[in-house]
């Protein structure tokens, strides 16, 4: 998977945008809205990496299960380690799988799933 592969899949969720609050080479994905600047992030992908790596919000429980079982899962990258997870897109997850990880993450994070926090 391409990052322009799944940014095209992140922004096609509802009142989704790209920002880049932490500078240039850190695109970060946001829900909310973005008008009144009232958006909160649910992925961030590292520019230019290779492979590819995303972050995402996770339910802590299936975090866990997700790092215990691949070793391309990884707590995430300067986030709270309980509840958000970096995925490194080397194809150990297939594409429909880092999809539905993506999709729980908007959902934990737009407040339309819940959450064990």
């Amino acid at each position: 998977m391409t990052h322009k592969e799944l940014e095209t899949y992140l922004l096609s969720f509802p009142d989704t945008w790209l920002d880049f609050p932490f500078g240039e080479g850190t695109s970060v994905y946001k829900v909310g809205d973005k008008e009144a600047g009232e958006g909160k992030l649910f992925a961030i992908i590292a520019d230019g990496t290779d492979p590819l790596r995303v972050s995402l919000k996770c339910d802590p429980i299936l975090a866990q299960t997700l790092r215990e079982k691949y070793e391309t899962v990884l707590p995430g990258y300067h986030l709270n380690k309980k509840h958000w997870n970096t995925i490194v897109c080397s194809g150990q997850l297939g594409d429909d799988e880092i999809h539905d990880l993506a999709r729980l993450s908007y959902r934990l994070v737009a407040g339309l799933a819940e959450s064990s926090s």
